[in-house]
């Protein structure tokens, strides 16, 4: 009896991503370090100077990272409750951060006591920020007021109450140092422009949804606003506050914004666990970052040197862009390749007349999908060929034992008497996978051998005629398609036609038809043809 042949699973051409600049520009970045911290991560600020070190906001305390150190090298624990928005002053001397007991803290960078301590607010402070002139600093709480504050004198300059709910955002302006804009968090759902010359605000934005982030670009011209509701939204403030472009590719709450590769390119991230890279020309998605956890905190270190993120779970993740020097070291420092005596040794080596030797069967391993259909159980090798990891990592597996099983002409009766919860997963995988060109010809002879078996209880589940009605909805769209493609073929062969120029056959001595010269011709062109004429 010959030995059983494990199935051969066919090889198809991978459906890859498409590699563009954007893909390898932000893919080229090494393994990211993984640091726990002591809470959930709600904000990351880089220093503006050199070596642009990163402070980290989680839980009660402010850690403030080295561009390529895993242990903080300063740390503020000088809150009673948690902190919220630690930011960096421009000259990346001085530190502010709110609290949710209503304090705002100034620390200097090289210190680890408070230098002032600003009190007002009446509740959690989570907006914080410097303005331009450096001796400023805009605050926004959950009392519905934002207000500006000197430093010098530790004094409260002008309070603003237009909002009717939490402050969760805001942002000053770095060109202008009275203008700043803030944003409701919760209720409100508006975007106020103030000007710290004037007492009330000069614009105003609904949003539409609670807004979480606001972003200004370098020009100050546009104002980029997201939250809930999942949409980032793009504001003109030279036009008024007149919206630009909204953009719908999260499916959760965007948590944060921020801007890379000098203001060309825009990052959101979400609880949704991704972050979108955005062109600003364009406003398409160029590429997507994936994390394991819902993020709460990103930041860019300058030049995209690092991407920072915190997530829910208090991890903080850093990724370091890989350099050219550091790829050639790597190649220099490679292991040494074997001397030649390793690569002869044995080479002339010859048995003795008396030596025997002793071979070990080599055991063959096979699949679970290949032991069932070696002791011919062809329902439960389909069974097996249909787990979820199978199906959804590789399913050219699945279709090479559906093909086996057609060839063997045994796929009818692996089809049949399935329940319900069996028939909706094989359903199931017919609908993923039937419009894919590599593995229609064969789910199509499945697909036409499941109708034939259970049209006789269609209507009896639910379940299942939902799905027959999307499969029929898939074919249906997929044949107008074809017709389309069809009709525009037959217009392009149309104009191909129509666009080629007629060019003249030149004639040689020779006629070809019967092999006179051109003189002795009647005529150096055949006459057209004329029917006889009727009497």
């Amino acid at each position: 009896m010959a030995s059983f042949k494990p199935t051969k699973i066919p090889v198809y051409p991978k459906l890859g991503e498409k590699v563009t600049q954007d893909t390898l520009y932000w893919k080229n970045y090494k393994a990211p370090v993984q640091i726990k911290e002591y809470g959930a991560v709600s904000n990351i600020d880089f220093s503006p100077v050199a070596p642009h070190n990163f402070a980290v906001t989680a839980f009660s305390r402010i850690h403030v990272y080295g561009p390529f150190s895993q242990e903080p090298v300063k740390t503020f624990t000088r809150f009673k409750d948690t902190a919220y928005c630690g930011r960096f002053r421009s000259d990346g001397q001085l530190l502010v951060a709110g609290c949710e007991d209503s304090v705002v803290r100034l620390f200097d960078v090289s210190g680890r006591v408070a230098l002032r301590m600003f009190k007002g607010h009446t509740k959690a402070v989570h907006v914080t920020d410097f303005t331009s002139d450096r001796y400023q600093i805009l605050t926004g709480s959950d009392d519905y007021t934002c207000r500006l504050w000197d430093i010098p004198n530790a004094a409260e300059l002008s309070t603003y109450r237009e909002h009717t709910d939490y402050i969760r955002c805001g942002v000053t302006s770095k060109l202008n140092r009275d203008l700043f804009i803030t944003a409701s968090g919760s209720y409100d759902h508006t975007l106020k422009v103030f000007d710290a010359r004037a007492e009330k605000s000069v614009m105003t934005m609904d949003h539409g949804q609670p807004v979480e982030s606001l972003l200004l670009y370098p020009s100050e011209g546009l104002l980029v606003s997201a939250g809930c509701g999942r949409y980032v939204k793009v504001w003109d403030l030279l036009k008024g506050g007149q919206p630009l472009v909204l953009l719908k590719n999260h499916h959760k709450t965007i948590t944060c914004l921020a801007l890379g590769s000098n203001g060309e390119r825009l990052l959101s991230a979400s609880l949704d666990r991704h972050v979108k890279v955005y062109n600003t020309t364009t406003y398409k998605v160029v590429h997507n970052f994936d994390y394991a956890a819902a993020i709460l905190s990103l930041a860019l270190a300058p030049d995209d040197e690092s991407i920072v993120v915190g997530m829910t779970n208090s991890i903080l993740s850093i990724k370091h862009r890989k350099h050219t020097e550091e790829s050639k070291e790597m190649m220099s420092q490679q292991r040494r390749r074997p001397s030649y005596r390793v690569f002869v040794k044995g080479k002339n080596f010859v048995p003795k007349p008396d030596d025997y030797l002793v071979s070990k069967p080599v055991k063959e391993h096979l699949a679970k999908y290949d032991r069932e259909l070696k002791k011919f159980n062809v329902s439960k090798a389909l069974d097996a060929s249909l787990e979820i990891w199978l199906r959804k990592k590789k399913p050219e597996i699945t279709v090479g034992v559906i093909k086996e099983l057609d060839r063997r002409g045994t796929l009818k009766n692996a089809l049949a008497g399935r329940d319900e919860e069996q028939l909706s997963q094989l359903l199931h995988f017919v609908i993923g996978n039937i419009v894919d060109t590599r593995f229609a010809p064969i789910i199509l002879t499945a697909a036409e051998m499941i109708l034939d078996i259970y049209k006789s209880v269609i209507g009896q589940s639910a379940l299942i005629d939902q799905q027959l009605l999307r499969l029929q909805n898939i074919l249906e769209s997929e044949i107008n398609l074809e017709q389309e493609l069809l009709e525009v073929l037959g217009m392009l062969d149309t104009m191909f036609a129509t666009s080629v120029t007629r060019k003249e056959v030149p004639y040689s001595d020779v006629g070809r038809s019967n092999g006179l010269a051109q003189g002795e011709a009647s005529s150096s062109r055949p006459e057209l043809f004329r029917p006889p004429e009727i009497k």
